[in-house]
C-alpha cells in the first residue's frame, strides 16, 4: 500500500516519538508498505522554522535526507494536486493540509493524520 505521512506524523516518525500511535508504527514498518513524504511538509516545516517558535526547531536538510535514507519516496506537488484543492469542502483552512488530502486523492494513497480536522476529509484518509 502507499501510504502519504502527514507532517507531523513524518516528525514524530523520524523523532521515534511516543505521539505515534501503535497502529502508525505498525503501518510505516510494514515492509508491504511504500512510505511517501509530500514537499509540502518539507515546506511547512520551512515555514515554521522562518517564523522561530519556540520549541520547533527542525533541520528541513537533515528531516529530507533522513527521509530518504530510511526508504521514504518524495512526493513532488504538480499542477493536478494544486487544482484538486480546489474541490475539497472547507473543513480544514491549514493549506498544506488541504495540499496533501489532494495529493492523497490525486495519486491514490492512504494519507496518515492524527489530525481529526483532516480525517472529516472523504477520500483515501486514515486517522492514526
Amino acid at each position: 500500500m502507499n501510504l502519504l505521512l502527514d507532517t507531523h506524523i513524518l516528525l514524530w516518525a523520524a523523532a521515534a516519538s511516543e505521539k505515534l500511535s501503535a497502529q502508525a508504527k505498525d503501518l510505516i514498518n510494514d515492509p508491504a508498505n511504500r512510505l511517501y513524504f509530500s514537499v509540502a511538509s518539507i515546506w511547512e516545516v520551512v515555514i515554521k522554522n522562518s517564523l522561530q517558535r519556540e520549541g520547533f526547531h527542525v533541520d528541513p536538510h537533515l528531516l529530507r535526507r533522513g527521509l530518504v535514507d530510511n526508504g521514504y519516496e518524495e512526493l513532488a506537488i504538480t499542477a493536478l494536486h494544486t487544482l484538486g484543492v480546489a474541490h475539497l469542502p472547507p473543513i480544514h483552512k491549514d493549506p498544506f493540509d488541504r495540499l496533501l488530502v489532494a495529493q492523497a486523492e490525486a495519486e491514490g494513497f492512504l494519507l496518515l493524520t492524527a489530525d481529526a480536522l483532516v480525517a472529516q476529509y472523504p477520500g483515501p484518509i486514515q486517522h492514526i
